[in-house]
């Protein structure tokens, strides 16, 4: 077969969330962009990961809000589930929203999208099925995957990963799940509300690179919910029963091995870079334990490639990618080669009841970083705000992370709309405000927006009721009986 030979401005490889901003802001800024994908426009996000998990969050909040006692003169009732109608509107959600990813969407913007895989085959061209692509430039967008990890019995084990979990229709009865971030967190509540029974396991602590004081309240949540976490123990095995149902058989702290037995089994024990037939050796481009190798610029060893999002080995959220985007853009279109990578502000959120939020430092990595002295932490809770008194969401604090003289190093919200909130920290971190300026900022009420408000006046609350403070109150009672 005779293949075409293209030569666009730009070639990316990958259609993710990552992938298709570069591939719609560059194409309406002129430049020729060619956009290959080999399976389903949008990525791991439309299709797999954020939409899906948050339309199942939704059902099952929705579930949880008929079972609360909180507010007299509303009385509680067992909802009716059907867990195969909850996935009907999860599919329905990627419905809704497939058509702004869509391939015809992208022609129309001047994209040539090309659903066919590519790899390197030199430095400087990709090849296809059907063409050979000599661009200027390479962006490679190709995502990440759940990781499956080498514990005896699982490749022989019938098990889901986020890649076909939200396809399954049949309810489970016990659904046990490996893996305690946010992933298997998130989908450990969503389908208890919905009224399975689920067991949580890990060699880890829950949400390990949050903020531990927030995650405690998550933990206790969960508890509370009646989700079993089995937390920093050995996985020894997987079984596969006789019925095809999971058996986990597992070793606590003080050396005990147990015997877990559920009906379904997830695997969320994390993400790796797809690097895979790419031809990678083909073009120089080196890679890692992470992902490929990338600088400050997103460059990779070869420099006519960039690499965006997941597989570039970084933080792995949708909106790094669209981060990663933007500096893509600012680089190819405008000729602004200095712009860099900082993730500082980067804001990450675990959509649980009660919602975790975090930006810039955890008190944890700040005291690594600065050493406890140099260091302020502030807190103000949930159970003081007078919107969530009202509506009965009084479980959570903020915890907010400066340096001594006030400069804003990071910020964890765990409570209601948690994600919501901490926006405005990452707002101040970027902009590089001391907490001075939160104090200063006038928050309706009530909102749950005024913790911010409050937990900044309480780091300058020594201060400001302390004996020098008093003396000038008093210098200035003796000056104003002058006039």
């Amino acid at each position: 077969m005779n293949k075409t030979t293209l030569k666009p401005d730009l070639c990316i490889i990958g259609a993710g969330s990552g992938g298709l901003s570069v591939a719609a802001g560059a194409a309406q800024l002129g430049l020729d962009v060619i956009l290959l994908e080999k399976d389903k426009m949008g990525g791991d996000c439309l299709n797999t990961g954020c939409v899906p998990s948050k339309a199942l969050l939704a059902a099952s909040k929705r579930a949880a809000l008929h079972r609360k006692t909180d507010i007299k003169g509303v009385f509680a009732n067992e909802p009716e589930i059907d867990y195969s109608a909850v996935k009907d509107h999860v599919a329905d959600t990627i419905n809704i929203i497939a058509p702004h990813d869509s391939p015809e969407r992208f022609r129309s913007l001047g994209v040539n999208v090309v659903l066919q895989a590519g790899k390197f085959i030199s430095k400087n061209t990709v090849e296809t099925e059907e063409h050979v692509i000599k661009a200027k430039r390479f962006i490679i967008a190709t995502g990440s995957r759940a990781v499956i990890p080498p514990i005896v019995g699982l490749n022989e084990t019938d098990f889901y990963t986020n890649e076909n979990i939200f396809e399954l229709r049949e309810k489970p009865e016990h659904l046990l799940i490996l893996g305690v971030g946010p992933i298997g967190i998130e989908m450990a509540q969503a389908h208890m509300q919905l009224g399975c029974q689920v067991s949580v396991f890990d060699t880890a602590t829950i949400l390990p690179r949050d903020d531990q004081k927030n995650v405690a309240i998550v933990r206790e949540a969960l508890k509370q919910d009646g989700i079993m976490l089995y937390e920093s123990v050995s996985i020894k095995e997987v079984i596969k029963g006789l019925d095809n149902k999971p058996t986990l058989i597992i070793e606590n702290k003080q050396g005990e091995q147990l015997s877990i037995s559920g009906t379904h089994l997830l695997v969320a024990a994390g993400r790796q870079a797809n690097v895979d037939h790419l031809g990678l050796e083909q073009a120089n481009i080196e890679t890692s334990r992470s992902g490929i190798k990338v600088n400050q610029h997103l460059k990779t060893t070869n420099r006519k490639v960039f690499a965006i999002g997941d597989v570039a080995g970084g933080p792995q959220f949708t909106h790094v990618a669209g981060y990663h985007a933007g500096i893509i853009i600012r680089q190819i279109c405008f000729g602004m080669f200095w712009t860099r990578v900082d993730y500082q502000a980067l804001p990450w959120v675990t959509y649980c009841e009660p919602e975790l939020a975090q930006v810039g430092l955890t008190e944890e990595a700040a005291i690594k970083q600065y050493g406890s002295e140099k260091i302020k932490v502030v807190e103000w809770h949930f159970d003081e705000n007078d919107r969530a008194i009202a509506e009965r969401q009084t479980k959570g604090q903020i915890r907010v992370v400066t340096n001594n003289k006030g400069k804003i190093l990071g910020a964890s919200i765990v409570g209601p709309h948690a994600g919501e909130l901490i926006g405005l920290w990452g707002f101040a971190i970027t902009t590089k405000q001391k907490i001075g300026a939160v104090t200063s900022m006038i928050a309706p009420y009530p909102t749950l927006g005024e913790v911010s408000k409050r937990a900044a006046g309480v780091w300058y609350t020594p201060s400001l009721f302390s004996d020098r403070t008093r003396r000038i109150v008093r210098i200035m009672k003796i000056i104003g009986s002058w006039f």
